[in-house]
């Protein structure tokens, strides 16, 4: 966020100042929205700037591993092909291994609502996802799907989920989300969801990164049933 923080309207003055009214609401409903629309513009303005202090990171490791890919189309790649013509790289760790018959019902949630913005965001940064099993088994997955725009690659070796988080040292998948910059030459890591279920609050999923970016989650919690922790989605009803 550019604006001092000094400088910005208190979120409570900006929120009595606010226009809306609900037909037929009561005062104090009206005075308990006021005061959650407040939270809300400060939530917001805590967002923009944990944004900002992402951007404001130093320069993050090189990628120097040899990691190969094999794409839709069946041709193999190395690293930087997942670039494409692109200077940043986002990379989703989707939970399909080679022992699974079907993938992890969170991640294709997840993955189901960035298809749909997939062309939007191949405007701005490469973004794929990434799993073990052969492609001929992620493609007629994504087939079934009835996904277009989000690209797969099969990780052939393993090592690319070996050193970036897909895999633990136990051998089993997590899901996780990479971003990575190819400037003057040189591929580092810029970024990483880095929160797991250990950072979550009692009582409450992990609620981390990836999983934030989930509209799901997000419309979950504007209703009042909210979110139940123990719930997840399926992959068919």
């Amino acid at each position: 966020m550019d604006a001092n923080i000094e400088s910005l309207t208190p979120a409570a003055d900006l929120a009595r100042e606010s226009p809306v009214r609900i037909r037929n609401e009561s005062a104090e409903y009206r005075a308990a929205r006021t005061a959650l629309l407040a939270e809300e513009i400060e939530l917001r303005r805590h967002i923009e700037r944990v944004a900002a202090q992402r951007r404001a990171l130093p320069p993050g490791g090189p990628v120097t591993g040899d990691y190969r890919f094999r794409g839709e189309d069946g041709a193999e790649t190395d690293f930087a092909g997942l670039f494409g013509d692109k200077p940043t790289l986002a990379i989703y760790s989707y939970m399909f291994g080679p022992e699974r018959e079907r993938p992890c019902p969170m991640c294709t949630n997840l993955l189901g609502a960035w298809e749909g913005n997939a062309a939007d965001i191949g405007q701005r940064l490469s973004l794929v996802a990434v799993a073990r099993s052969p492609i001929e088994k992620l493609v007629a997955w994504k087939r079934e799907r009835g996904w277009k725009d989000l690209r797969l690659y099969s990780d052939l070796t393993g090592d690319y989920s070996r050193d970036y988080f897909g895999i633990l040292p136990s051998g089993s998948e997590i899901p996780s989300f990479h971003v990575f910059t190819r400037r003057d030459g040189t591929i580092r890591h810029f970024w990483a969801g880095e929160m797991s279920g250990e950072s979550a609050d009692p009582g409450q999923d992990s609620r981390g990164t990836p999983v934030s970016y989930a509209p799901l989650w997000n419309m979950l919690d504007s209703v009042p049933e909210g979110r139940d922790p123990k719930w997840y989605p399926s992959l068919d009803y």
